[in-house]
């Protein structure tokens, strides 16, 4: 008898909560917003930015014994950035070739860990609405740091807005996929070699 209360009651418990009852009315129409600001022609309003600095060369801070790189949004864009934004820096490490003999480009994501008998360096960044400063530390002296660390760097800066940056599970470890998903091309990225 428990069994079959039971199973009378899983089953009236099943039908009520898959019946659906009909629609209802339609709700009032809502007031029209304000109209925004004209955008510019041509120009999609969500876009992102890509960037490549080559020859980039870090200042030594006997001070506090790193290395840092000041780059200013505004010299090579001319886009806003706001502070829903995600940036991301990668610090080009050469190329690399395969069994096979194809040959790609490496990109590291910053932060990015360099390990040596006399300690441990950082290359690490930190961003404003303006600008971002890219960082060398360290653990031990960093004035002999051989150059081949810090100097003729190349750094490629990525822009993402906030509303693009929301819209799904993005690989950041992996530029390849980054441009992908922001459908830009190898040949759409700004290429500036600095003085």
């Amino acid at each position: 008898m428990k069994k079959l209360n039971l199973f009378l009651g899983a089953l009236i418990t099943i039908f009520f909560i898959s019946c659906e009852g009909p629609q209802g009315p339609p709700g009032f129409n809502g007031f029209d917003g304000e109209r925004g600001p004209a955008g510019q022609d041509g120009v999609d309003a969500i876009q992102a930015q890509v960037f490549e600095l080559e020859g980039v060369n870090f200042m030594y801070d006997a001070t506090d014994n790193l290395y840092d790189y000041l780059i200013t949004f505004s010299d090579f864009t001319s886009f806003e950035t706001f502070k829903e934004d995600v940036v991301l820096i990668y610090r080009y490490d050469g190329p690399v070739e395969f069994g096979d003999g194809a040959v790609e480009d490496s990109w590291g994501l910053l932060p990015q860990n360099y390990f040596f008998d006399e300690g441990i360096i950082q290359y690490v960044f930190s961003h404003t609405l303006f600008d971002a400063q890219v960082f060398i530390d360290g653990n031990f002296d960093l004035s002999t740091l051989s150059t081949d660390f810090t100097d003729n760097q190349i750094l490629r800066v990525v822009i993402i807005p906030g509303e693009i940056a929301t819209t799904g599970k993005l690989d950041t470890s992996n530029i390849n996929s980054v441009m992908a998903h922001l459908g830009i091309t190898e040949e759409s990225i700004q290429k500036v070699t600095l003085d």
